[in-house]
């Protein structure tokens, strides 16, 4: 006779790395047609960054003059490459704070957090020195505030339709057309957007 060991319970499933989208009936303005990559998730909690709702009235030159990382003048000569670095609202959590989304080819020991799939999340300033010195990522996005859930409160959300998944990308995370990304996650996970009810995640 033998005797076979129960299976234990299934491991929980985290989602940090993939891309969170808002259904239209989440019930939250401020989510509202968000598209959000999930920089960490853990029994815990989750947090993450909306790449899609742009800051208004405010360039990623701007914000360099308001903090100090050059002058007025020093604007002009700033690298190409800055110009282009979206600024979004990044969620409703710590809004006076700035976080940079990009690519995994610049490293802060201590101070840069990988992600995976080629994306890293950095908080210090270095980084946004880094990009004005043209030395910094080849590709990020700078988002003002994140958006966090406490434990267990993102798989509930999940489970009551409020968020659908989507595998994220580096052109869905980092391109500046942020005003596309919500209709192309949904067709990335095959869903046509007009075809969602605004009554979806009520039922």
């Amino acid at each position: 006779m033998t005797t076979e060991t129960p299976p234990g319970p299934a491991s929980p499933a985290y989602f940090d790395g993939q891309l969170l989208v808002a259904m239209p009936g989440i019930g939250d303005n401020r989510f509202n047609r968000a598209v959000i990559y999930l920089c960490a998730h853990s029994e815990h909690g989750a947090m993450g960054i909306i790449i899609n709702h742009p800051a208004r009235k405010v360039s990623f030159t701007d914000l360099l003059v308001q903090l100090d990382v050059i002058e007025a003048e020093e604007a002009i000569r700033l690298p190409p490459s800055a110009g282009g670095v979206p600024v979004v609202k990044g969620g409703p959590v710590d809004t006076g704070r700035g976080f940079v989304l990009h690519s995994s080819d610049y490293y802060v020991d201590s101070s840069t957090m990988p992600i995976g799939g080629g994306v890293s999340l950095t908080a210090t300033i270095d980084v946004l020195r880094a990009i004005a010195r043209g030395t910094g990522p080849d590709r990020a996005v700078l988002a003002l505030g994140y958006a966090g859930w406490i434990a267990g409160q993102l798989e509930t959300e999940i489970g009551h339709m409020g968020w659908l998944r989507c595998p994220a990308d580096e052109a869905l995370i980092f391109d500046p057309a942020l005003e596309t990304k919500y209709d192309r996650a949904l067709r990335k996970i095959g869903i046509d957007p007009g075809s969602l009810s605004a009554e979806a995640g009520h039922a």
